[in-house]
């Protein structure tokens, strides 16, 4: 009779945490559409050192649910909602950049009031302040309304650390520009999916697998408004790769071919290049 992971909890699956990602685009008159992102801290034990989207775990105040008269929820289901809420508030953290409207307004809150809000990024990163803290102290709202799904991915199961990460697009405020923390990233910058690509593939970027599959389905849009186009219309499937120690050469990562990245499996030494 063989052993559950019940008798052999050293061979039961890490949990994966809830985390959420958030691409915020803009298009360029040159660049064409542009994602914001960040470059994480070497002193970081993930992705230290990879182009990456602000992103991270889940916080317990994301789910407050007196943040529900702190927000527009449009069209987005109630069981992503903090994560969606996560996206927001960690792409705050990360990079300044807030996806918010003054109580009551149609407009997102301009660079100034922004600016004036810096000194929220720290407190709620180290998980000193929530977003309901935020939101009751400065008038605020929250435009989930503005956040549109993208991807679904979850860590496989062999992994000592696991995620349970949802991708969201969002537009960028007009005139927000966008600054690494200092801390968690180091450096920050506006670039085309393609051209991201591009860098990696030169070798003068590093981006790790998960980011590089997002890359490539935004790359396959030309403006925001293509992206958000295609991410209504495309349904999204939850994407975890399988590792095959059996393929030829070395172990791959595979992935299905109906998630739509247009690839099925990568040698496991480029995963995190």
């Amino acid at each position: 009779m063989s052993a559950s992971p019940k008798d052999n909890p050293a061979a039961a699956p890490k949990p994966a945490l809830p985390s959420s990602t958030m691409l915020m685009l803009r298009d360029d008159a040159e660049a064409g559409l542009q994602v914001f992102m960040v470059k994480r801290n070497y002193a970081i034990d993930f992705a230290s050192g990879a182009l990456v989207f602000p992103g991270g775990k889940l916080a317990e105040g994301d789910s407050d649910p007196r943040l529900g008269s702190h927000l527009r929820q449009g069209q987005l289901k109630a069981d992503l909602l903090p994560y969606a809420l996560g996206a927001i508030r960690e792409s705050f953290e990360e990079s300044g950049l807030l996806l918010a409207r003054a109580k009551g307004s149609d407009h997102f809150l301009d660079a100034a009031r922004v600016e004036r809000l810096d000194g929220w990024r720290e407190p709620l990163n180290k998980g000193e302040k929530t977003l309901l803290d935020l939101a009751e102290a400065e008038g605020i709202e929250y435009a989930v309304d503005a956040v549109v799904p993208f991807a679904h991915w979850v860590t496989p199961v062999s992994m000592p650390k696991r995620f349970d990460t949802w991708f969201f697009l969002a537009p960028a405020p007009a005139d927000q520009i966008g600054s690494h923390d200092g801390s968690e990233s180091v450096e920050s910058e506006w670039i085309n999916p393609n051209t991201a690509l591009a860098e990696w593939e030169a070798k003068t970027k590093t981006i790790v697998f998960a980011t590089r599959m997002q890359l490539v389905k935004l790359g396959r849009s030309s403006t925001s408004s293509d992206a958000f186009k295609a991410s209504a219309a495309d349904p999204i499937m939850t994407v975890m790769p399988v590792l095959d120690k059996d393929a030829p050469g070395e172990p791959h990562l595979r992935i299905p071919a109906e998630a739509g990245y247009g690839i099925t499996s990568v040698p496991l030494s480029r995963v995190g290049m």
